[in-house]
């Protein structure tokens, strides 16, 4: 009876697969286990590679902005913390591996993890060592000819009426409205990239293939450097610039007042220092000068910034101006700078007639700047820098600046590279 019992017990299919069921589910249980535990590794891969992303990128900021890469990549790293790193970041400007290595705009930053899991301990298989890797660069975004400095959310760039703008260029804001540059009406802009701070909205106005890039990084003042307006430099600052109608009047470098140009003005090379009032070129004026700089200050400047001098050409006006061209000139390739001092109270005025012709840059970065072009100018080398900037006339801005001393105006993004 014993061994019918066993017979039947061994030709049952039923308790085979029991048997086979229970030696297998030790290896089912260690599958199941290693899976969930690749997943664990598969996600700490992604992160670790944010967070090396996200500090590379911060380093990189910090570098565009003159700070300590390695401060701010370190401080990033500790605020996201979304692993346990198991070894001292590497932080590097400039990397010493890859396509940016000795690149001083450059930031790699790498990171590492490793942790044993329960399941992989049991079936003894080693922790991997987890890497994220990321290389982070400040590269340039392109070159500019106009530059808003505004800061507030108010327009920077404004585009307006039947203007036609051809700049040969970009033009930028540090704006942060939520369309940081306007172009309206009938005006037809061909200008790119067209850069700002804060949000941009795309226009008809704008010619086809205008590259719009909002929430750009902020642009440096590119004539931060230019030396501040003194009291030394306006001792005496009596005399007049003046010219009547039908008259020409021949003027040497020095500090002048009362501005008033109705007839024909001949500049000397040179700074011409203009304290307070406004710099007046009449509809009937002529303004002639090649290698000068005209300062718009004022000898009280410090204690009423309300007195810096600002500037109206009317739009008859014929000007011939050209801004120096030695680089040993502080204020080579500048034509108008405003003292940086002025209140934001005033627009100023660049007008001119057809048989103008105009060559360097116009600065003026404590208020706006209105220029009204007209068809003919030649302007084959212009650059502006307002608080804000309005275009309401025809301008065709060639910007070939090639031996002009007219500096250029480089943007620069962050992105990842690596």
């Amino acid at each position: 009876m014993f061994g019918r019992a066993v017979g039947r017990l061994l030709r049952d299919r039923t308790g085979n697969v029991l048997m086979m069921a229970a030696a297998s589910m030790p290896v089912l249980v260690g599958a199941a286990g290693l899976a969930t535990d690749t997943v664990q590794w598969t996600l700490w891969k992604r992160q670790i590679q944010r967070q090396a992303d996200s500090a590379a990128l911060a380093g990189a900021y910090a570098v565009a902005q003159g700070f300590s890469a390695s401060d701010s990549a370190t401080s990033d790293i500790n605020r996201m913390s979304l692993v346990t790193l198991t070894q001292t970041p590497t932080i590097e400007n400039a990397p010493t591996t890859g396509s940016y290595a000795g690149n001083s705009k450059a930031v790699r930053v790498v990171l590492q993890t490793s942790a044993e899991l329960p399941f992989s301990k049991i079936l003894g298989v080693k922790a991997p060592v987890i890497y994220g890797e990321a290389t982070a660069a400040v590269v340039g975004s392109g070159d500019y000819c106009v530059v808003s400095l505004e800061k507030t959310s108010a327009v920077g760039i404004t585009l307006q009426g039947n203007a036609t703008v051809n700049l040969g260029c970009g033009i930028a804001t540090n704006s942060r409205a939520s369309n940081a540059v306007y172009a309206g009406g009938s005006s037809v802009v061909t200008a790119s990239p067209v850069a700002a701070v804060g949000g941009l909205s795309s226009s008809s106005n704008y010619a086809t293939g205008t590259t719009l890039m909002p929430y750009s990084l902020p642009v440096m003042d590119p004539y931060a450097g230019l030396p501040t307006p003194t009291a030394a430099n306006l001792t005496g600052c009596n005399k007049k610039l003046t010219a009547k109608n039908g008259e020409t009047q021949p003027y040497s470098p020095g500090c002048y007042n009362n501005i008033d140009i109705k007839g024909t003005v001949n500049l000397a090379p040179g700074v011409y220092y203009i304290d307070g009032g406004t710099f007046d070129v009449g509809a009937q004026g002529v303004l002639n000068g090649t290698g000068v700089t005209i300062i718009l200050t004022s000898s009280n400047a410090a204690n009423n910034p309300s007195s810096i001098a600002n500037v109206n050409i009317n739009g008859g006006a014929t000007l011939n101006l050209k801004a120096p061209t030695d680089l040993s000139d502080p204020y080579h390739g500048v034509l108008f700078y405003q003292d940086r001092r002025a209140l934001d109270s005033q627009t100023n005025t660049i007008n001119g007639n057809a048989s103008s012709v105009l060559q360097g840059a116009f600065y003026f970065p404590g208020q706006a700047l209105s220029f009204s072009g007209t068809s003919g100018m030649t302007t084959d080398c212009v650059k502006m820098v307002g608080k804000r900037v309005t275009f309401i006339g025809n301008s065709n801005i060639v910007n070939q600046c090639k031996d002009t001393g007219v500096d250029k105006f480089t943007a620069t993004l962050v992105k990842l590279v690596g």
